[in-house]
């Protein structure tokens, strides 16, 4: 774990990517974008945690129609910069089988954790899977899975704030960081 000095020393050496207001306005228009294509359904939503926790804090009040929550646990960063294998801690807990279920997720990187998610979903009967990402990072080759809804482009670097992290660090900020290269 990280001292309050370290923290302040990452985020001090940091580059301010996104600004909090153009996060904002970006998730202003995924809702409405998500809204079009839900907005007559009754999906179960289902926040990745804990990187998602923000996003869904934003984007949530602003889809005004009927939906279920849920969350589920999977990660493949543990608190470091690299990634490992998926690991579950959550499967979700709502009987989701037969439902249309939209999945909310702080950053589409290389797709392998939404791929894994989508993979299990499967497997418990959902009937549509779709996906809203705060962001998405260009990392200059295919993903097994795409973005749905994205709210954000982002180069290859690694980001951090609007739920995302930098060695469990930095996930409450309202713009977002890249770590100086």
């Amino acid at each position: 774990m990280a001292t309050r000095e370290q923290a302040l020393e990452i985020l001090d050496s940091a580059e301010l990517i996104c600004s909090a207001e153009f996060v904002s306005t970006a998730i202003a228009r995924v809702a409405s974008e998500i809204t079009d294509v839900l907005g007559e359904r009754y999906p179960v939503v289902l926040s990745v945690m804990g990187g998602a926790i923000v996003f869904a804090g934003q984007l949530l009040p602003q889809l005004r129609f009927p939906l279920d929550l849920d969350y589920i646990h999977v990660t493949r960063y543990r608190n470091t910069t690299q990634g490992h294998d998926v690991e579950w801690k959550v499967t979700p807990k709502a009987d989701i089988r037969g439902r249309v279920v939209l999945v909310l997720d702080d950053i589409l990187d290389e797709g392998r954790t939404l791929e894994a998610v989508y993979e299990k979903l499967s497997e418990m009967g959902v009937s549509e899977i779709y996906n809203a990402v705060l962001a998405v990072k260009d990392i200059g080759q295919p993903k097994p899975i795409k973005a749905d809804f994205a709210g954000i482009h982002l180069p290859n670097r690694y980001v951090f704030g609007c739920g995302m992290d930098v060695k469990g660090l930095w996930r409450n900020l309202p713009e977002i960081y890249a770590l100086k290269d």
